[in-house]
């Protein structure tokens, strides 16, 4: 079995991003910025490779030392689900926020957020949760099963 990796500060990191750029897109009362997120969000679910949450942390960040990786034993495509759910209640609140219903737009924006928070300060990724349960469940597509998670050595 293939031991796969994934740097949970670059996910730590992206997190913050979708919190801080949300946080500030509510209170300036910029639907923008909701947008952007889950434009950003939804393209890096589909080419990961473009995540530029990610990329930022990997090309800049980490490099310089600012942030430290922790690379864990995990699977990464339950976080690419989370996010890709995220960013799709990203973008059903930009439309809402667009449309003029500003309190449901607000409402799905905040869901991210709160969801988002819970995962940076408590470790538990709803998405994640949903996807082994989907997984669980034989769900056609969901086939990563939860490993232990463990630091991988330098």
């Amino acid at each position: 079995m293939i031991e796969r990796k994934v740097d949970h500060t670059a996910l730590k990191f992206n997190q913050a991003s979708i919190i801080a750029l949300n946080g500030l897109g509510w209170v300036l009362n910029q639907p923008v910025l909701v947008a952007f997120v889950a434009l950003v969000m939804l393209v890096g679910t589909a080419v990961p490779a473009a995540a530029l949450f990610q990329q930022i942390y990997f090309r800049i960040l980490k490099p310089r030392g600012w942030l430290r990786p922790r690379v864990l034993t995990d699977n990464p495509e339950p976080h690419r689900f989370a996010q890709g759910l995220g960013g799709t209640v990203l973008a059903l609140g930009a439309i809402a926020l667009f449309l003029g219903y500003a309190a449901i737009g607000w409402a799905l924006t905040w869901v991210v957020i709160v969801l988002a928070a819970l995962n940076l300060f408590f470790g538990f990724c709803a998405g994640c949760f949903v996807y082994y349960q989907l997984s669980r469940l034989g769900v056609p597509g969901f086939t990563a099963r939860p490993i232990e998670r463990r630091e991988v050595e330098g």
